[in-house]
């Protein structure tokens, strides 16, 4: 009997309507972890370049933006040795995003 393949799932929350679960959707079905990382973040960074073209330029600006508003991916199983947050991902891209520098 063959093993079946491991199946992800990527479901989207969002973030403006947190808690929702009547707002989640279904993004699709992955073969492997890395193609459902892939569209997870690909959704978080299509929200922060729309968002920082609009006119937000200060990272903390714009992860205020993607908490609010953007969509929240997650994946079904989780990677326990690697777990992917779209809100730490998103932090870490509104600073790259955004080319702050710190000023001591």
């Amino acid at each position: 009997m063959a093993d079946k393949k491991q199946e992800y799932i990527v479901y989207v929350d969002d973030n403006f309507h947190y808690m929702d679960e009547s707002e989640r959707y279904r993004l699709g079905e992955f073969d492997d972890y890395e193609s459902a990382l892939s569209a997870c973040m690909e959704l978080v960074d299509s929200f922060l370049l729309t968002a920082y073209a609009a006119g937000v330029t200060s990272a903390d600006e714009l992860y205020r933006q993607y908490t609010t508003y953007g969509e929240d991916p997650f994946i079904v199983p989780e990677d326990k040795d690697h777990p992917f947050s779209a809100w730490g991902y998103a932090k870490q891209r509104c600073q790259e995003i955004c080319k702050e520098t710190r000023k001591d």
